[in-house]
């Protein structure tokens, strides 16, 4: 079987050492290069293939969300998942990255295991996907068109979060019903961040919209109800709910045509 190709950027040399040692120990990765700035990162991501990108965010040159940026941009490198390593808990900073691509945070310090698994999670995540057919749009498509047509604005923390929310009520209908014991722990554990934050984050995001009632008029005919059925601003999960049940209806929809 081949072995799992990964490439770390970080300008913590000891780090890479230690991050490098124990990867390449693991028998189903190795770790194929090494960078300690920005612009020597994107530089060797062109000569290698790369399954797994570890990548600091604060980095000389070029920081972390540049390279995700340039990732994006190349045709060639965006397949490329993306593991962010930071030492600074900065909610906004790690909401820009997830816009940017990245698969998943981790805060320094770390238990090396911990990234092992990470990794591997990644990339039996990415064997079990199942492409769309040609010419239709991917689940998270589906989802970043809804939420931009809904008007939460991007550089709000809870667009991220509400994203993710949506994607795993629609993998697993079941953890709607457990907001706080199961759905908001494991945003949180994606991003690096607290239940709390997520909840209130996500709350905000909702308050943002409601807010402005010109976009109740525009949400009601996105989501077919009437304008005084949402006139009282929905809690978290009724949000979602909706956004789901909105999501299904278009998939199903064009499953039979």
């Amino acid at each position: 079987m081949d072995k799992i190709k990964i490439a770390i950027a970080d300008d913590n040399r000891e780090l890479v050492g230690l991050m490098e040692d124990y990867l390449n120990a693991q028998p189903n990765m190795e770790v194929v290069d090494v960078a300690y700035n920005g612009k020597t990162c994107i530089e060797m991501l062109q000569k290698q293939t790369v399954d797994i990108l570890l990548l600091d965010i604060i980095m000389p040159y070029l920081d972390g969300i540049a390279v995700l940026d340039a990732l994006k941009e190349n045709g060639d490198l965006k397949e490329i998942d993306v593991i962010m390593l930071s030492a600074f808990g900065q909610e906004s900073i790690m909401s820009q990255a997830a816009d940017y691509g990245a698969s998943y945070f981790i805060m320094k310090p770390f238990e090396a295991n911990r990234l092992a698994v990470q990794i591997n999670h990644i990339m039996n995540a990415r064997s079990n996907a199942a492409g769309p057919p040609e010419g239709r749009l991917t689940q998270e498509d589906r989802i970043t068109n809804m939420v931009k047509e809904i008007g939460i604005p991007p550089h709000l923390k809870g667009y991220s979060y509400l994203k993710e929310a949506i994607t795993l009520v629609l993998e697993q209908p079941e953890v709607l019903n457990k907001v706080t014991k199961v759905l908001y722990p494991g945003i949180a554990s994606k991003f690096d961040t607290t239940s709390a934050r997520v909840e209130r984050s996500i709350r905000h995001a909702i308050e943002q919209v409601w807010n402005r009632h010109e976009t109740i008029d525009h949400i009601a005919k996105i989501f077919g109800y009437s304008v005084a059925h949402l006139e009282s601003k929905p809690t978290n999960s009724e949000f979602i709910a909706m956004v789901v049940d909105s999501l299904r209806l278009e998939m199903r929809n064009e499953s039979d045509q």
